[in-house]
């Protein structure tokens, strides 16, 4: 997998919107490539599907669908390119990976109202007060 990236390189400047467009799309391919081999290095088969690691890169594309300059897009597909190759050549741990691509950036949603039916009144206004 790390040949495939170290052929595909970003090139320096598109010269228009439509040619940094096609290499948006090359990137996201090469992505969707990487998926594989992310799971078996990571050991992700247990928290995520390789469709949703795919839906994920997609929706970090996505973030920046609204961005026009080519220039700020090729630097975009540098820093992607960037953390594409950090996360194939392991320089990330898994914790990152799952806290980034699999969780989100929402982070754990905590569901305080199915645990208080049971508590004092006490505890539900100290949890409410701590966690608010």
């Amino acid at each position: 997998m790390a040949q495939i990236l170290k052929s595909f390189r970003v090139p320096p400047n598109s010269a228009s919107l439509e040619e940094a467009r096609t290499r948006t799309f090359e990137f996201f391919r090469t992505c969707c490539r990487s998926i594989p081999h992310v799971m078996d290095v990571y050991n992700l088969h247990d928290v995520v599907t390789p469709s949703q690691l795919r839906s994920a890169a997609a929706a970090e594309l996505r973030k920046n669908a609204t961005v026009t300059n080519p220039k700020v897009i090729d630097m975009l597909l540098f820093k992607g390119m960037e953390e594409l190759m950090n996360i194939v050549n392991q320089s990330k741990q898994r914790h990152h990976i799952v806290g980034k691509y699999v969780v989100g950036n929402q982070g754990l949603v905590q569901d305080l109202a199915a645990k208080d039916h049971d508590k004092s009144n006490f505890l539900k206004n100290f949890y409410s007060s701590n966690y608010s």
